[in-house]
């Protein structure tokens, strides 16, 4: 019974997470809430979002919503074109077993919220 587990292989995913207001979290005045486009590391793509609410909450903020975009393999197969900086950043949460929030796009006022910004 040496080994009747198998090894967890970590994966990264892509998430973008709607964000609102909440007191201390570092959002410029007069914005509304926020996306986050976020590369974190999990088993599937379940325990990365945990993990991402779970971290983000702990630097208070308010998750609302998270949409996720699945692993670089899955993106590519998508069509995304996936530059250097963003698989350098994709390496270091796989290494580090972390999420790296990557952009942050304040929204003001009735900004629509379907308006997200793009994925490489």
């Amino acid at each position: 019974m040496a080994n009747s587990k198998k090894p967890s292989k970590q994966q990264v995913y892509t998430l973008l997470v709607e964000v609102g207001r909440k007191a201390g979290d570092g959002l410029p005045e007069g914005a509304t809430g926020a996306a986050l486009m976020c590369y974190a590391s999990g088993v599937d793509e379940a325990e990365a979002v945990r993990e991402t609410v779970a971290i983000l909450k702990q630097a208070d903020m308010a998750p609302l919503d998270v949409t996720g975009y699945g692993t670089e393999e899955e993106r590519r197969a998508q069509g995304h074109e996936i530059g250097e900086d963003e698989q350098a950043l994709m390496q270091r949460a796989l290494e580090e077993n972390s999420v790296i929030v990557s952009q942050v796009s304040p929204f003001f006022g009735d900004e629509d919220r379907d308006d997200r910004p793009p994925l490489h």
